[in-house]
């Protein structure tokens, strides 16, 4: 490789853990797992605060955190964010510079002659979706693209998460030549078989002993598609849910659980602690991600349920990653997005299935396919680097 040292990989993302999401989650995955291939990484990120911005080293990683002042149209307003990738490309020197996208603070970089004077790299996590939910996002991206494409010309690789999400990306289309495919993946050593005392916790947060026990996980959010899931669970007997995650719909679900009498099976439990989630996980009987537009790419959340061994049940939303994902793993079921009686069949037919593999039960340390563990996501990363700095 044409670069003297150890390799130096600056990203530039949305948010870092503890930040929960499945972004952030991929991001200090694969950090950590390039680490271990002998890469240097650090991470240029917004700070959800506005009380305070930091340069740290966090397990290995450098960091450095851009104080922001909330969000308009899911976009973090952070008027620091500029100084903080001064800092970190005048001391870190990066060889390559690996954005995470939609992030419209990336964009500084086109703007900043340290940052063109290395070679790019664009994580696609997904499109900016004109979503016929939010009508602002249409006129929004008007704006944002001429500035998106900007950036995919100057970078040298792009990677999308799946084949299906790619063919379906128009504004990758014309890029098509520098794009490839690598999907996402996950630490299972991040996500520890649970103690029985953390067991016994998840089994007593569940309402109705009997029934099929469904859990979600996500943010609270407009594509999410939380309201399906309750829906659906009204036409049910013997379900019972819990959504975990937070954000600007909490409200609006509280009064539709209380609209459709589901006060005694589901609960909105907000965002918990890693070791309740881990309970939930151990103790549930299938995850349902009822997202309902292709701003839901790929689904992390997906990876840890069948870490656990968790049976899935997902959308199949056209030109998503979701489906191949459910379809890859061989131990999920698919719906029609937007349907409530299409999923409430799905839970059904789950019920009746004899209870499926669980590493609390198996002599295994995680169920996930070797193909989304992070090891070979970050290997298969690593070589996109390495073909850019020896061309």
């Amino acid at each position: 490789m044409k670069h003297a040292g150890r390799l130096r990989i600056l990203h530039v993302g949305k948010y870092y853990p503890p930040v929960r999401g499945g972004i952030e989650t991929f991001l200090k995955d694969l950090l950590a797992a390039l680490k271990k291939e002998g890469v240097d990484c650090g991470a240029v990120v917004h700070e959800p605060s506005s009380l305070s911005a930091s340069d740290i080293k966090r397990e290995e990683v450098n960091l450095w955190k851009a104080a922001s002042f909330g969000e308009v149209l899911y976009t973090p307003i952070s008027p620091g964010f500029p100084a903080a990738l001064t800092r970190a490309l005048a001391s870190f020197s990066p060889h390559i510079i690996h954005f995470h996208l939609p992030n419209v603070s990336a964009f500084w970089c086109l703007a900043m002659p340290l940052a063109r004077n290395v070679p790019w790299v664009i994580q696609w996590q997904s499109d900016v979706v004109p979503s016929s939910i939010d009508n602002r996002l249409r006129l929004a991206y008007r704006f944002y693209r001429p500035f998106e494409q900007a950036l995919i010309g100057r970078s040298r690789a792009v990677i999308a998460s799946s084949k299906p999400y790619l063919d379906a990306s128009l504004p990758l289309r014309r890029w098509i030549k520098k794009c490839h495919v690598v999907p996402l993946g996950l630490n299972p050593d991040r996500l520890p078989r649970p103690g029985q005392d953390v067991i016994s916790d998840g089994e007593r947060s569940w309402k109705g002993k009997e029934s099929l026990r469904v859990l979600a996980v996500g943010r609270l959010t407009y594509y999410k598609g939380f309201d399906v899931l309750l829906k659906a669970v009204k036409g049910l007997k013997r379900v019972a849910v819990q959504i975990v995650g937070d954000g600007a719909l909490r409200k609006d679900l509280t009064e539709k659980i209380r609209a459709l009498n589901l006060e005694d099976r589901v609960s909105l439990r907000g965002e918990v602690c890693d070791e309740e989630l881990q309970g939930l996980f151990a103790t549930a009987h299938c995850l349902c991600l009822p997202s309902i537009e292709r701003t839901e790419a790929f689904g992390i959340v997906l990876l840890e349920a069948m870490h656990y061994g968790l049976r899935v049940a997902a959308s199949d939303i056209p030109g998503s990653g979701v489906g191949w994902v459910v379809k890859s793993s061989g131990s999920g079921f698919l719906f029609q997005p937007g349907d409530p009686s299409s999923l409430a069949e799905t839970l059904e037919l789950i019920s009746r299935l004899p209870a499926g593999k669980n590493i609390n039960q198996e002599n295994v340390d995680t169920c996930i396919p070797p193909q989304f563990n992070i090891a070979s996501v970050a290997k298969q990363v690593l070589g996109i680097y390495e073909g850019i700095l020896d061309g």
